[in-house]
């Protein structure tokens, strides 16, 4: 069965960083595309991050260019979220998602299988 189980969350100031992790069972993550995902109150889910099966090709929101890094260790199943620099419009709760089908080049189908998300918060 497909599980993602999202952590590495917390109350950061703004400038500061995190590492969100996303681990994976049930399925091999060099196998699958895999997004991040976040939704912060009053504002539509939005995709920041995609990295891909193959040659891991990736994905960066216009948003989060430059400061986030998304990553896969294989050999933990586990792929990764680092974040720098943050900034309060990035705080959310923040999922990873995928599927057997799911592609990073796809711009509106969503993943089906979800984790339950990790709260970050940016304030000072």
């Amino acid at each position: 069965q497909v599980q993602l189980v999202e952590s590495g969350g917390g109350l950061v100031q703004p400038g500061g960083s995190l590492r969100l992790s996303c681990a994976a069972s049930g399925f091999t993550v060099d196998y699958y595309d895999i997004g991040w995902f976040r939704q912060a109150p009053g504002k539509e889910r939005e995709r920041v991050s995609c990295i891909s099966n193959g040659d891991g090709a990736i994905i960066y929101a216009d948003s989060v260019k430059g400061r986030f890094t998304i990553s896969r260790d294989n050999s933990k199943n586990t792929v990764y979220l680092q974040m720098n620099s943050l900034k309060p419009e990035d705080t959310a709760v923040y999922y990873c998602a995928t599927d057997r089908q799911y592609a990073c080049i796809f711009t509106t189908q969503a993943p089906y299988y979800w984790g339950q998300g990790t709260q970050v918060t940016v304030s000072a």
